[in-house]
């Protein structure tokens, strides 16, 4: 430790806010008295406060103090100190540099989480930096990693999905990127560990993606995510009601909100596929209305439903095929369409009491057969007696 740094502090000879004072007061006893895990928690405290994010307050702290007993700390909660730490660093390349010299230290048994973690936000950097074959190099290895882990804190898994998202965000992978963000926001605390703003941002990557990704229809996990509520409340609610509108297949809805999709560029651009898409999921959601033994639907019943000309059902029925959302065949002499299968997906609530209400229908269904067969019982048995 440089024994001068935090007496200096205290002295007033280093130019430090005031309300950071009782923080240097504690690092000093404690790390006289050699209390590593209570001057962790201090140091965390300290990294989290308003008053240290002026650079290069957290740089100091871990060049002049941290670094010299970090041998002491627990490896994983050192790593994520120095990950707050390189966010300091003006220059994407010097806080590179940091994370991989860290990262190299614990590439050894028993701190491979710690790794993992300094890894993958050293490749957040190399993705700033326009590195992507480096940051894919980083992904590989920390995935297989991972999948060897028994058990890994949640913070090292947020970091890997929260880097290969903006990874596939960077190359405009939207199912890949959707796919690993909702896993992300799965290992975090969405209202303390995101700023609204970051909340924000993260609810409409989520819906543009979900709408512009080739393999998603089904949009229930993001529907019923907290994080979409951050998208309601801003500029952007009408892209909830879109996102809303294709889970629904709601033709209506979607032709409401065609004036936003045109101001939109990435989605304008998109507008035949997202065409395409919602007609698909208008039919996937008329079969999923009905009852199994209701699933032959006629040409004309399709191109009702999903307000396409008659001449294109046909193609769309393949389509859809195609992409294993149904299963069932066609007769184009008769036509009509039988469905036996459609692909599950996660309901969101006005799906759920459709489910609910048909389910009700079931049961007063199979109740009534009880009782006409237990009133039919006498006569059966007096019948077979005699």
């Amino acid at each position: 430790m440089d024994r001068d740094y935090v007496g200096a502090v205290l002295s007033g000879a280093t130019e430090t806010p005031a309300e950071l004072r009782p923080f240097y007061e504690a690092f000093q006893d404690l790390h006289a008295r050699r209390l590593w895990h209570q001057l962790t928690q201090q140091i965390e405290a300290f990294l989290r406060h308003p008053a240290s994010q002026q650079r290069p307050l957290h740089m100091d702290l871990y060049e002049h103090f941290i670094k010299s007993f970090a041998q002491h700390l627990n490896h994983l909660k050192l790593a994520r100190i120095c990950v707050v730490v390189s966010r300091q660093y003006a220059d994407a390349s010097e806080a590179l540099t940091f994370l991989q010299a860290l990262a190299q230290e614990h590439d050894v048994p028993g701190k491979q989480d710690a790794f993992v973690l300094l890894t993958m936000e050293a490749a957040h950097f190399s993705l700033l930096l326009g590195d992507l074959d480096a940051t894919k190099a980083s992904m590989d290895r920390c995935a297989k990693l991972l999948d060897a882990f028994d058990a890994v804190e949640p913070q090292v898994h947020a970091s890997f999905y929260r880097v290969c998202g903006d990874y596939h965000k960077a190359r405009a992978e939207y199912a890949d990127y959707y796919r690993h963000t909702l896993l992300y926001l799965a290992c975090i605390h969405v209202d303390t560990d995101m700023s609204a703003s970051e909340r924000v941002q993260c609810a409409h990557d989520l819906g543009i993606s979900a709408l512009l990704g080739d393999t998603i229809y089904h949009m229930g996990e993001l529907l019923l995510h907290p994080i979409l509520q951050s998208l309601r409340d801003s500029e952007h609610a009408w892209l909830s009601d879109l996102l809303f509108a294709f889970n629904a297949g709601d033709m209506g809805r979607f032709e409401a909100l065609l004036p936003h999709v045109q101001q939109t560029p990435i989605l304008a651009a998109g507008l035949p596929f997202l065409r395409q898409k919602i007609c698909l999921m208008a039919l996937m959601e008329n079969v999923f209305r009905r009852s199994k033994n209701d699933r032959t639907l006629s040409f004309t019943t399709i191109a009702a439903e999903t307000r396409i000309p008659l001449d294109e059902v046909e193609h769309l029925v393949m389509k859809a095929l195609c992409l294993q959302l149904l299963q069932g065949s066609i007769d184009e002499v008769a036509q009509l369409v039988r469905i036996t299968w459609v692909q599950p997906r996660v309901l969101d609530a006005a799906q759920t009491r459709a489910l609910w209400e048909r389910l009700a229908q079931w049961s007063d269904h199979v109740q009534h057969v009880a009782q006409w067969v237990q009133a039919q019982s006498p006569d059966l048995l007096a019948h077979a007696r005699g």
